[in-house]
């Protein structure tokens, strides 16, 4: 059925959205569209977009004097309650709602019908920005211990594996096939993190050892695995489960390894718990916007156990990171190896490698550990309709854990935390392809490459809204070797206000010290770029005047020695000559001051401070909704709407792209467009 043709009523006219802060009540409409449901005050100062993706779910409360209560939910913990005056009206846009924030197929998602503006990057840019194979010849592979198997070309070996493993040399095609048959949904172990040390992170699925079962080619596995690091006598396996989970799964035929069967192993539990139990808990946090006093919302949080959870994941990702760090290889699993695996393997991997912890390096982990191994996005995130019961905050605590870590650690992130911020937005948004899907193959079979837009390439294009003022490439080092050791006392494990409460507009300050530091760190970059441009015009100009200086005095001198009885026709041409040259230096200078005037007033040198900035010059209101941009060419600042494409400053040397103003965008005089 067509969107449009689920949409009940076109608009609801003087609709209240409440504020839970204040009774400064706004009085608006509503708009159903095929993507959002928008809010509109009567002068369109605010302006609210839901995005139906973003939909966890739609309450209609109880009929009250003043209209009938919509209480939606979101993904991105947006809680918005609007009073609708006639009950009919709601139930029509609550019935749109449900129907259109949960399609049926995954080819009725966002991303298959999303058009972007012709300003952005061209549809398949970003799709191409990563390769696994690129990022293990990083990492020194494949080599002599490690070699490139191709038994997974045509995902017959693990469906939810990418079609490249990288495993033991010594490992056979026979001994691949046999530990896959005994491991949960055929994922055996495969590397997927290598140090310079030669210690390795391999991840699989738990074994299907049941009580006594044993696998020889298995259990070769592993002894191969060992064997690969010459450094070590023995190896860690680490179940991340509770122990009482995995022996509750051995009478289901599964379970975990034995050490009496696997030679050399030091086996490991951690407490980590299943999707079911980490569902419940953020059930509970998303409550908390409802507690008034300290007492109920600090109980309230600590009921959730959500802290504790995040906790439990920096504490198994740091020990496989010292693990490595000391030369000693680390299998990992959990269940099915694509939950709680990707959350350690990836933690790890950040505390160990910085490159990681630059916006390319994360999104290189995030393809590798959490895409290509097969996180099920579209089932823990909900894409889709369904029971429920697979969905599970999953990657949100990886975030979570994430920011923890920038937190304790500025200096050493390259990205800050509005990246993670737009990145938790995506996951849920469907906006672009880059997380449709459950596995590789599953993107592969829907074609998202050529039918959608990707994430990455979005972001290349607002780059210099993520980055960090504070990161320091070479200058922090936490260790001599650039691990990141993450603090985990339990005062250090944050409530992130800034995620589960973002849109709360009563609770934050006006400008966060991050806000400051960026815009501050942008402008110098505007202005450096600007003073190397400066720095050659000058060279430039005394170079023009050097030479009409030096062609002055040659003049000069050849009046002096001029012999006319012997030179007249000669002394004809080098005067037109001599007046040629004259005129062309005049030229070249007449262009050179125009252009210089051009490029000094294309680049502001004066920022406006938003910290009391309001309102923007269409009058749209800035608040938690409309974030605040700065025009580098005018210095003024702006909301969404009133920024122009990306464009080049006359002024700047570098001529990348910079954020410019609709208006400053459309002068001549000051950027270019950029076709990029």
């Amino acid at each position: 059925m067509n969107t449009m043709e689920l949409i009940k009523i076109p608009k609801v006219e003087n609709v209240r959205m409440l504020d839970k802060y204040s009774n400064n009540h706004s009085l608006g409409t509503l708009y159903p569209t095929a993507t959002h449901l928008i809010f509109v005050d009567p002068n369109g100062k605010k302006q609210i977009w839901v995005l139906y993706m973003h939909i966890t779910s739609v309450d209609k409360q109880p009929l009250s004097t003043t209209g009938s209560p919509l209480q939606i939910k979101c993904k991105n913990f947006l809680t918005v309650t609007f009073v609708i005056p006639k009950e009919r009206e709601c139930h029509d846009i609550y019935l749109t709602l449900l129907k259109l924030s949960s399609p049926a197929r995954l080819e009725d998602l966002y991303c298959f019908s999303y058009q972007a503006s012709k300003d952005e990057l061209p549809q398949h840019a970003g799709w191409n920005f990563f390769d696994i194979q690129s990022e293990f010849q990083r990492l020194g592979v494949p080599n002599d211990e490690w070699s490139l198997s191709y038994l997974n070309t045509n995902y017959e070996l693990c469906d939810t594996y990418p079609k490249y493993l990288y495993v033991p040399s010594t490992s056979t095609n026979n001994v691949l096939s046999g530990s896959a048959k005994f491991r949960s949904k055929g994922r055996l172990p495969v590397l997927t993190y290598l140090h310079s040390n030669k210690a390795a992170i391999c991840r699989c699925s738990q074994p299907l050892s049941g009580f006594n079962a044993r696998c020889p080619e298995d259990e070769q596995m592993l002894y191969n695995i060992l064997c690969t690091n010459p450094n070590s006598k023995y190896m860690y396996v680490v179940d991340t489960r509770p122990r009482i989970n995995a022996m509750a799964n051995r009478a289901a035929g599964k379970g975990y390894e034995n050490e009496s069967f696997y030679e050399n192993i030091k086996f490991h539990f951690f407490g980590i718990e299943n999707i079911h139990v980490m569902r419940a808990s953020l059930n509970k946090l998303t409550e908390l916007h409802k507690m008034t006093t300290v007492s109920s919302f600090l109980n309230g949080l600590e009921s959730s156990g959500w802290l504790k959870h995040i906790r439990s994941m920096l504490e198994t990702g740091w020990f496989i990171a010292r693990a490595i760090s000391n030369g000693v290889s680390v299998v990992v699993h959990c269940s099915d190896g694509w939950d709680r695996t990707a959350q350690v393997c990836s933690l790890a991997a950040l505390m160990l490698d910085p490159f990681h912890r630059t916006i390319q390096g994360f999104q290189a982990l995030i393809e590798k550990d959490w895409l290509s191994f097969g996180h099920k996005f579209s089932n823990r995130c909900g894409h889709i309709s369904s029971d429920g019961k697979e969905i599970a905050p999953i990657f949100t605590q990886f975030i979570d854990a994430t920011y923890q870590l920038l937190n304790q650690h500025p200096y050493a992130f390259q990205f800050n935390e509005y990246f993670l911020l737009t990145l938790h937005d995506h996951i849920h948004s469907c906006q672009y392809g880059t997380f449709v899907g459950n596995c590789e193959k599953d993107r592969q079979t829907l074609r998202l490459s050529n039918r959608t837009y990707s994430l990455w390439g979005h972001m290349a294009n607002h780059m210099n809204e993520y980055i960090n003022p504070l990161y320091c490439c070479n200058g922090y080092k936490e260790e001599s070797n650039n691990v990141l050791w993450p603090k985990l006392a339990p005062q250090s494990i944050l409530f992130w206000k800034g995620l589960y409460c973002r849109f709360e507009n009563g609770i934050h300050c006006r400008e966060t010290y991050e806000d400051l530091l960026l815009t501050i760190h942008d402008h110098t970059i505007a202005l450096e770029d600007h003073v190397k441009l400066l720095y050659k015009r000058v060279n430039l100009i005394g170079k023009l005047l050097t030479s009409n200086d030096a062609q002055k005095k040659e003049r000069q001198t050849h009046y002096e020695h001029l012999d006319n009885k012997f030179s007249k026709e000669s002394l004809s041409e080098k005067i037109i000559g001599n007046s040629a040259n004259v005129q062309e230096l005049s030229n070249r200078t007449d262009i050179s001051t125009s252009q210089l005037e051009k490029e000094l007033k294309s680049v502001a040198l004066d920022w406006k401070s938003s910290r009391n900035i309001e309102e923007c010059v269409c009058s749209t209101t800035f608040d938690t909704f409309n974030k605040k941009y700065h025009c580098w060419s005018c210095g003024n600042i702006f909301c969404t709407r009133c920024m122009g494409r990306h464009g080049t400053l006359a002024g700047q040397l570098s001529q990348r792209a910079v954020p410019v103003c609709k208006s400053c965008s459309q002068n001549p005089s000051s950027s270019s467009p950029c076709n990029s």
